[in-house]
């Protein structure tokens, strides 16, 4: 028996471009996942920053947002969003998805999708633990499992492999698709694109060598 077909999708919670293709991340595996495994690979946009946002850098990521819904319709709330002080640090929101996929593996698509969510949309400070663990207890995690499972070194360590792996695989942007198959990986895309132009994609790769 052959080795799976693996649809890799690096992605970070904090990337605007990202929750723009969530929509079409959810047509892929509605489409695809009794085909094809999908898996999630937390990319780091921005892991570990500790300086508070300027003025210049808030108005840059907002005409970001912009240009993401206006190419995408996904939903943002743009009034009071990156208020003064925020940290934008992608780190915790990575961990967390980790986390939860430790505790849950089947939960890590919808617990991403919530986390994305709860920034862009409701603009909920997704770098706080006590907001990420709310968001777990939605998805039916114990809000002290994911705590101590958040806190853990285990996951700081399986959160900078995550990291690694991507830059490994030389991912330098969100979102980002690697197709692989025994005869070996193939980019299915590195930024934003449309499902109806991925799916003759897919469906060549599906079609062509195991």
């Amino acid at each position: 028996m052959s080795p799976p077909r693996v649809l890799w999708y690096f992605a970070d919670p904090m990337c605007s471009w990202c929750w723009g293709f969530s929509p079409v991340i959810g047509a892929i595996k509605e489409t695809y996942s009794e085909r094809i495994k999908i898996a999630l690979m937390l990319g780091g946009l921005r892991p570990g920053t500790t300086d508070p946002m300027t003025p210049k850098s808030r108005a840059e990521i907002l005409h970001h947002w912009r240009d993401v819904r206006e190419m995408t319709g996904q939903a943002f709330a743009f009034e009071g969003a990156l208020p003064e002080g925020f940290v934008y640090d992608t780190e915790p929101p990575s961990r967390a998805v980790i986390a939860v996929a430790d505790l849950n593996p089947e939960a890590i698509f919808p617990y991403f999708k919530s986390v994305q969510e709860a920034f862009y949309t409701k603009q909920q400070d997704i770098t706080q633990a006590q907001t990420l663990a709310a968001l777990a207890e939605g998805h039916g995690i114990d809000t002290q499992k994911f705590l101590e499972r958040f806190g853990s070194e285990d996951m700081k360590n399986k959160t900078r492999t995550h990291f690694q792996v991507a830059r490994e695989a030389g991912v330098r942007g969100f979102p980002t698709i690697v197709l692989q198959a025994e005869s070996g990986g193939t980019l299915l895309t590195h930024g934003y694109r449309s499902f109806d132009q991925l799916k003759p994609e897919i469906e060549n790769w599906l079609a062509g060598p195991p």
